[in-house]
């Protein structure tokens, strides 16, 4: 929609040009790379909110798909784990989707920081080609074989961070604590 009263580029080669000349190439990386940064954020933020409650507090059994706040967070490295290595033909083979990686929430914290930094790193390496290439694998709770872009595939991976992180904030807003500004256009200027 265009409210700025101009007429719209009918040539999608007209666009990038006014956006500072980023291709849709340029966007996709820049796209992925801020998601990753945005990803290690909240990922800090949700931590540090949770190193404040006791253990019995981040494993209370509080209704949530994976129970608790502890069983979330383990999910969510998990699952990281899982893509990951799909997305590095690396494979991470887990028997379920609530196996618990590490108990100990130092343990998880310093495991969980260390996965963003690779998703980081690894994402950074890709380039345009790389973003349009297919994935293929199989799948966890229905092993079929499946097919997307990468681009897409990415675009799921980062998808599925939000929303458990936004069952965690719940989570913690019902123990009264609050996380503070979790959207994506807060993420602070040092890290875009």
């Amino acid at each position: 929609m265009n409210s700025g009263g101009g007429s719209l580029a009918e040539d999608k080669d007209e666009i990038p040009a006014a956006l500072g000349g980023e291709t849709d190439e340029d966007v996709s990386q820049m796209h992925v790379q801020t998601m990753a940064r945005y990803n290690r954020w909240m990922n800090q933020k949700i931590y540090e909110c949770c190193s404040g409650l006791s253990d019995e507090k981040r494993k209370r059994d509080m209704g949530a798909f994976f129970k608790s706040i502890h069983g979330t967070l383990n999910h969510l490295l998990l699952t990281d784990r899982v893509w990951m290595g799909r997305f590095t033909g690396k494979p991470f083979h887990v028997t379920s989707l609530d196996h618990e990686l590490y108990s100990d929430f130092d343990v998880l914290r310093s495991e969980r920081e260390a996965e963003d930094n690779r998703i980081i790193e690894w994402v950074a390496s890709l380039s345009p080609q790389d973003l349009d290439e297919d994935l293929i694998y199989t799948g966890i709770v229905n092993p079929v074989p499946r097919r997307y872009p990468l681009l897409f595939a990415l675009t799921h991976f980062f998808n599925h961070q939000t929303h458990h992180r936004g069952q965690v904030t719940t989570l913690l807003t019902q123990l009264g604590i609050d996380v503070g500004v979790t959207d994506l256009i807060g993420l602070p200027s040092d890290e875009t």
